[in-house]
């Protein structure tokens, strides 16, 4: 198995090496500068839902690209891909439970699923290593935590739920820096949603998060909280569709985007 740090940078040839079975990692660090995605998928009769669903709540679910039902490439951010192969680890619900977890969904593809691509904090964090905010779960070579709040999402059609948040330790001096930058990529979570104490968004146990891995918060730091795109997996738990397929948390589809493609200025 390939490991994170042998792996090329560009897009297509890391896709390939998980497309073989090469790569099944987390993939915050890889192709730095270039987008990488959330992955949702469902049956086309919810399709319109989720597709509204994620226009009434643009923080965790930036729609990236919508592909047609039961087709698998993403022709507008990765042309010649294949969503069904390409993406580390996915995970499959039915009705509400994980049925579980596949290197490759392509046995379970349907001519009737439509896939959403949703865009990723993890496209940011290059901007961020290059303003020099240090980014713990890199430097721990771990998944970002992930943690389930008592943040409610605007409801549409069947689907509701939570808000999932991703969080980064972040030097107290440097928080204002860390908003600024991440402020200028809204199509991938944009601004914090929350800093500071984790009990005001309803996170018990820092050093439990739903998904991920707990990073150590040192003297001197603050948590600080954005919007994440795993939130239709707590959506999936909280309404239970009958089936809904995405990645695994931490490990993406890497686009051939670029990140300064959906930055502001």
């Amino acid at each position: 198995m390939t490991t994170a740090t042998l792996l090329p940078t560009r897009p297509s040839e890391i896709r390939r090496l998980i497309r073989a079975g090469e790569y099944d990692g987390v993939t915050s660090g890889l192709a730095n500068g270039h987008v990488q995605a959330n992955l949702a998928v469902l049956p086309r009769d919810l399709a319109f839902d989720f597709l509204l669903f994620c226009q009434r709540n643009p923080q965790p679910c930036p729609i990236l690209e919508v592909i047609e039902a039961g087709s698998v490439e993403p022709s507008f951010v990765a042309p010649g891909a294949d969503i069904s192969t390409d993406v580390p680890a996915y995970r499959i619900y039915e009705h509400g439970e994980m049925v579980g977890e596949f290197q490759s969904v392509a046995d379970h593809w349907r001519d009737d699923l439509v896939s959403f691509l949703l865009g990723c904090s993890f496209s940011f964090e290059a901007a961020m290593s290059d303003s020099g905010i240090p980014l713990r779960h890199q430097e721990a070579n771990s998944n970002v935590p992930m943690y389930i709040t008592d943040i409610p999402t605007r409801p549409a059609g069947m689907f509701s739920g939570p808000m999932v948040v991703s969080m980064r330790p972040i030097p107290r001096e440097q928080i204002v820096r860390a908003v600024q930058v991440t402020s200028r990529f809204p199509d991938t979570h944009g601004a914090p949603v929350h800093i500071g104490d984790p009990a005001a968004i309803g996170i018990r146990d820092i050093d439990n998060p739903e998904f991920g891995d707990a990073v150590e918060i040192r003297p001197g730091e603050t948590p600080v909280f954005w919007a994440c795109g795993v939130t239709p997996q707590a959506v999936a738990l909280n309404c239970k569709p009958p089936l809904m397929i995405t990645h695994a948390p931490g490990k993406m589809f890497i686009t051939d985007r670029r990140d300064s493609d959906y930055a502001v200025i």
